[in-house]
C-alpha cells in the first residue's frame, strides 16, 4: 500500500482521502535546500519519532522514537550530518524536533535524498503535524487526528509517492 499525494492539498490511503498541505512553492522533480518545494517521486518512510509527553499511547506498526529535548535534524550543507539526527548542542544548522508547538509530537521521514545524502539536495522532509495547513518549506503536513487513523494502517513496508 502507497501513501498517495495528489493536488497540492491532498493526501489519499486506500479509501481514506485526508486533507494535507506541501511546500509553499509547490512540488519538484529538482530539489535544492530551502527551495520551499516538496520532491516528487516515490520514497520508503523512516520510524515515527514523538513527544511521549503528549502522546504516550500510541498504535502504529511502525518502530518508535521518543524524541529528546536535545534532538535535532541536520540541515548544515557544511556537516558530515547532513539530513540526519543529531543532538542540538552542536555546532551545526538544524531543525530542531523538541519544539513548544506541536508541529512535531508526531513526525515520519520521508526518506528523500537519505541513505547517502548529496549536500544541498534538500533535507529534513517529513510527514508530521498541522494546525492550519499553512504551507510548508517542503514537508507533507496533516492534521493529528488524520495522523492517528494513518498510524494505525501504515507499516515499515507503506511508501510514499508525491505526483
Amino acid at each position: 500500500m502507497k501513501i498517495i499525494i495528489i493536488k497540492k492539498d491532498t493526501l489519499l490511503y486506500d479509501e481514506f482521502k485526508f486533507k494535507c498541505s506541501i511546500g509553499r512553492n509547490g512540488k519538484t522533480t529538482k530539489k535544492i535546500e530551502g527551495d520551499n518545494k516538496t520532491p516528487k517521486g516515490l520514497y520508503t518512510l523512516g520510524p515515527l519519532y514523538y513527544r511521549k509527553d503528549r502522546h504516550p499511547k500510541l498504535s502504529t506498526k511502525l518502530k518508535r522514537i521518543e524524541i529528546m529535548k536535545n534532538f535535532g535534524w541536520c540541515d548544515d550543507v557544511k556537516s558530515k550530518f547532513y539530513n540526519k539526527t543529531i543532538k542540538t548542542n552542536s555546532n551545526f544548522r538544524h531543525e530542531k524536533l523538541y519544539r513548544n508547538d506541536t508541529k512535531y509530537d508526531l513526525l515520519i521521514p520521508i526518506e528523500y535524498n537519505f541513505k547517502r545524502p548529496k549536500k544541498n539536495k534538500g533535507s529534513a522532509i517529513f510527514l508530521h503535524l498541522t494546525s492550519n495547513y499553512k504551507k510548508t518549506q517542503g514537508c507533507v503536513a496533516i492534521k493529528k487526528k488524520d495522523m492517528l487513523i494513518l498510524l494505525r494502517l501504515i507499516n515499515k513496508n507503506t511508501k510514499i509517492k508525491i505526483i
